[in-house]
């Protein structure tokens, strides 16, 4: 009877729940703190990029209180570059992954969706003096290069704008496929 009460009273507004929820059809994905159509994901993640890509180094220090620094080099020190290496970098566009790579002779491709990111990333380049890194513009989820390409692959917080990780890690697995696990440096949240 309670039951029954209960389903009456709160079914009308569970059933207009989803109904709300149907409208971003059966696959929503996340972005920020709310859930957006997966077709949207990718140019709203694409706007915010293009506004803060000048700016975004020191934001992670301003979000992260300077540790998403300690948190790239771990990642490059578990990644363990080795001279004649061959890397791909994705959603590395300002570079900061990558020039900690650099230290060693590798041949280091860095991969960005957003070529606003891109751009910074060439600019503190040339600022650098280093010409040795090769920019792509690409999508972590179907990126163009060979099968069996690389000796390694990073991306750090670039993976939690990707709409669908598990294309993206597959995509992972292709150019290097004898990759045991993977080191992904993630924030959710602070």
């Amino acid at each position: 009877m309670a039951l029954r009460l209960a389903s009456r009273k709160f079914g009308s507004k569970f059933l207009s729940m989803l109904t709300a929820t149907s409208s971003l059809h059966s696959h929503a994905t996340s972005f920020g703190f709310k859930e957006v159509r997966e077709e949207d994901k990718s140019q709203l993640v694409g706007n915010v990029f293009t506004n803060v890509a000048s700016n975004y180094d020191l934001m992670n220090d301003l979000m992260s209180g300077g540790l998403h620094r300690l948190w790239k080099e771990r990642l490059v020190s578990k990644l363990n570059p080795f001279p004649g290496m061959k890397h791909l970098d994705v959603a590395g566009g300002t570079g900061d992954v990558a020039f900690r790579i650099l230290e060693t002779e590798t041949e280091i491709y860095v991969c960005d969706i957003n070529p606003n990111m891109l751009n910074v990333g060439k600019k503190r380049a040339v600022e650098r003096e280093t010409k040795s890194l090769i920019w792509a513009e690409g999508d972590a989820e179907a990126l163009d290069f060979p099968d069996n390409s690389m000796d390694g692959y990073t991306i750090a917080f670039g993976i939690r704008n990707v709409t669908h990780i598990e294309k993206a890690l597959v995509e992972a697995h292709r150019f290097a496929p004898w990759l045991l696990h993977f080191h992904i440096v993630y924030i959710y949240a602070l």
